[in-house]
């Protein structure tokens, strides 16, 4: 007579429970640190993005108004380039701008505006280079002078620096105000600890001061 083989149960030991549960820890802190890794890398990309981005934008605006810069010497009291570097650097000058530019919807049929580029303290103490415009016979309006467009943030140095052909070297200050420069160079720094983008370009002016006599129609500059 056969005697029958009591049903046996397989399970698992403990050891082999703990054995799965570290190899599952390890496939999940694997996946977690990829995951880590992947929203850091797309983060970075998006601010590197969003640098080059304000640093096209900023150059653009800058160069792209120097280039129409206007300049007429019998209206020099509406005309004056002005150069200001130090702590509180300025820019200002008078230029017919295209359509294009940012912010022309804002002045309708306007064009011929002075800009006036200046690094300033915002609430949170950080310094941006801000740009303000005004029609040529108008002053700034309050709206533009309480909200100027901000080109760049985080400035730690902005500086203009002119080319006088007559002493055939760069100079920082333009005492001529009543005239405009043949080149000007500009060099842009932002940023720290290695977040910011640094720019420096020379621009050629494509226009110069009209003179008197070619503007009035008299050698004398008279009517």
């Amino acid at each position: 007579m056969k005697t029958k083989t009591p049903f046996r149960r397989e399970a698992f030991t403990l050891v082999e429970i703990m054995v799965a549960l570290v190899i599952f820890s390890m496939v999940v802190g694997a996946i977690y640190s990829t995951w880590v890794l992947i929203l850091k890398s797309s983060r970075v990309g998006r601010e590197t993005a969003d640098q080059i981005q304000r640093q096209r934008i900023t150059v653009r605006t800058i160069e792209d108004s120097l280039t129409c810069i206007q300049s007429f010497q019998a209206s020099m009291k509406y005309y004056s380039f002005v150069v200001q570097n130090g702590d509180q650097p300025m820019l200002s000058f008078v230029a017919q701008l295209p359509a294009m530019f940012p912010r022309n919807d804002r002045f309708g049929d306007f064009h011929l505006r002075r800009l006036t580029f200046t690094v300033e303290s915002d609430a949170d103490a950080e310094r941006n280079l801000v740009l303000r415009q005004n029609p040529i016979l108008l002053p700034v309006d309050s709206d533009e002078q309480a909200f100027p467009l901000v080109l760049a943030r985080d400035v730690q140095s902005f500086a203009i620096e002119c080319l006088d052909t007559n002493r055939g070297k760069w100079v920082t200050e333009w005492d001529d105000t009543n005239s405009i420069p043949p080149q000007v160079r500009y060099s842009l720094v932002t940023g720290g600890n290695g977040t910011g983008w640094a720019v420096t370009n020379v621009v050629t002016l494509q226009s110069v001061t009209m003179p008197k006599a070619v503007q009035t129609g008299s050698p004398g500059g008279q009517q």
